[in-house]
């Protein structure tokens, strides 16, 4: 099997990697899915030690391909034979270099070779309906018309502007022979004024007229034009639907089980997105089905150039998408039977039967809880299966179903530090309240990744977030929301500088976004890599240090302090 390595293989130096230590097994994330016939929830780690082989790889292809290269998901399963053997499979998402299989890589998964002259006619029709758009966006009347369009628009201003004069001109003189003339005099005067008026109309008339004359010919082909490019756009809608269609129904995955299903019998309901079964991780999980193999860990990467929307980022390690991957993770993993095994990371179990050592309790009454969250972890459940781990679905894994307990505020994930909780709807409703008035005190300790000379200030730059840039923030004067921190140095790190931060206002990433901008401090906070820290480390260094406010009920001064971790 060419698209499989033994561990200790030329490519992969199975010196970084220490097989079965303890630390080597823990596991940073895990690859979910719900099996779609028995509802069961199945999971495949990404441990320590994929990631060390993972890391291997990223120095391969350092060297063997350009420095901004195409950027792209790649991914490496660890697996282990029939025979006991443990080999390590390699894959990329869509294309690289233009070649969907590449010797020493797992190769797509099949189907696509069924529907192949389909294909083939299909890209030659849409290539040639490409070219057709091209042409009609570029014909000569387009050009011809914007050029002499605009010439007109500057002529007819140029003649409405010595109009205007002219129109002044006679009204200082319509009053002066009022003042001066009377009788027959003052109404042939005026009778040649008016004369004057009308024959400036009829220019500007006959201006209009003749500009028409040429620009309507030019704007009936431009609008012919339009009409074909909307036929053909239709045209290439249909096309790439049917195209994607029989994609759909030609690729068949294989499970654990050795069940066969196609990407249309998998995904029923709503459009597929573009691409899917072309990524990385359902290539790895159908090859190790069908060569019989036992995954065992699994990790996913980016690889080149940033992605579009810039959240992908080289060199980092990412879950399983949630468009085209997510879905598919229930069947795929279907026939793999593993333990369930507690969550860890670096070797630090973050999730225990005992609340207190796995998310250590700062303050608890009846009321309240307040956590001290670890970075990378969720303030609260997101949206997706592989966004439920967080502070609140713990807690109320550990309390139980039946006992109520309210987020009254979050922490950004790569943030640790305290987070409060309400355990009653009058407490949240209080706590809530104290928030919106700025009454509670937060206060932020952050190392930033650079030297800095100013001892402290206020920084009121208002934040806005673009809606198709999600979750990036900026600073915009015109459509931000008022935005204000105060900071103050508390010494220098080596290279990096220990801030404190004190937020007056509470927008997302706003502490993030005051050090990173040239109008704030001018530098991000160290390992803040979506605000341009370029430095290596392991979090994002920024902590919520301390949290004052009135107790809910007591109406006493609580003041919560923990110790920073940097």
């Amino acid at each position: 099997m060419t698209h499989i390595e033994e561990i200790g293989g030329e490519i992969l130096d199975a010196s970084a990697i220490i097989l079965g230590s303890e630390e080597d097994q823990a596991v940073t994330y895990w690859y979910e899915g719900i099996c779609p016939y028995s509802g069961e929830l199945l999971r495949l780690p990404r441990t320590l030690q994929v990631e060390a082989i993972a890391q291997n790889l990223m120095q391969e292809l350092k060297h063997s391909y350009p420095e901004n290269a195409e950027g792209k998901m790649y991914g490496v399963l660890l697996a282990k034979s029939s025979t006991g053997k443990r080999l390590v499979l390699k894959a990329f998402s869509g294309l690289l270099n233009g070649q969907s299989d590449r010797e020493g890589w797992v190769p797509p998964i099949a189907g696509r070779e069924k529907v192949a002259i389909e294909e083939s006619i299909t890209l030659s029709k849409l290539a040639t309906i490409k070219q057709e758009l091209i042409e009609l966006s570029e014909i000569p009347e387009q050009l011809q018309y914007n050029s002499q369009s605009q010439e007109y628009e500057a002529q007819f201003q140029a003649l409405s502007d010595r109009h205007q004069v002219s129109k002044q001109e006679r009204q200082v003189k319509r009053s002066q022979l009022l003042a001066a003339l009377t009788g027959k005099e003052l109404e042939i005067a005026l009778k040649d004024l008016d004369r004057e008026s009308q024959q400036e109309k009829m220019a500007r008339r006959d201006f209009k007229r003749d500009r028409d004359q040429v620009l309507l010919p030019l704007r009936e082909i431009i609008t012919l034009a339009d009409s074909k490019m909307q036929i053909l756009k239709q045209q290439r809608r249909e096309l790439s639907r049917t195209l994607q269609t029989q994609l759909h129904n030609a690729y068949v995955l294989t499970n654990f089980a050795g069940e066969t299903r196609s990407l249309r019998e998998l995904i029923t309901e709503g459009a597929m997105p573009t691409g899917m079964g072309d990524c990385c991780a359902p290539k790895l999980l159908h090859y190790a089905a069908t060569h019989n193999l036992i995954p065992l860990a699994m990790v996913e990467f980016w690889w080149g150039s940033p992605s579009l929307d810039g959240y992908k980022i080289q060199g980092e390690f990412y879950g399983a998408c949630v468009e085209r991957c997510q879905p598919l993770m229930g069947f795929l993993l279907s026939g793999r039977r593993s333990p369930p095994a507690p969550l860890k990371k670096g070797g630090e179990e973050l999730f225990k039967g005992d609340l207190g050592e796995s998310l250590p309790i700062v303050y608890e009454d009846e009321h309240l809880i307040a956590i001290a969250k670890p970075p990378e972890l969720l303030s609260i459940p997101g949206r997706y299966l592989d966004t439920q781990d967080s502070v609140l679905s713990r807690l109320r894994q550990s309390f139980g179903a039946d006992v109520s307990i309210y987020p009254v505020h979050r922490l950004d994930r790569q943030t640790s530090g305290i987070l409060l909780f309400a355990r009653d709807l009058e407490s949240l409703r209080s706590l809530s309240e104290q928030f919106q008035k700025r009454e509670i005190h937060k206060i932020y300790e952050a190392l930033i990744s650079g030297k800095i000379e100013r001892q402290q200030g206020t920084i009121d730059l208002p934040l806005w977030g673009n809606p198709e840039n999600r979750p990036y923030q900026q600073v915009d004067l015109l459509r931000g929301k008022p935005s204000v921190t105060k900071f103050r140095l508390l010494g220098q790190v080596g290279n990096y500088s220990r801030m404190e931060f004190i937020p007056l206002t509470g927008r997302t990433h706003q502490l993030r976004v005051h050090s990173a901008d040239s109008q704030g401090l001018g530098i991000p906070i160290l390992g803040d890599r979506l605000y341009g820290c370029l430095a290596v480390t392991s979090r994002l260094h920024l902590h919520a240090r301390e949290l004052t406010f009135r107790h809910p009920r007591s109406q006493e001064c609580i003041h919560l302090q923990i110790p920073v971790p940097f």
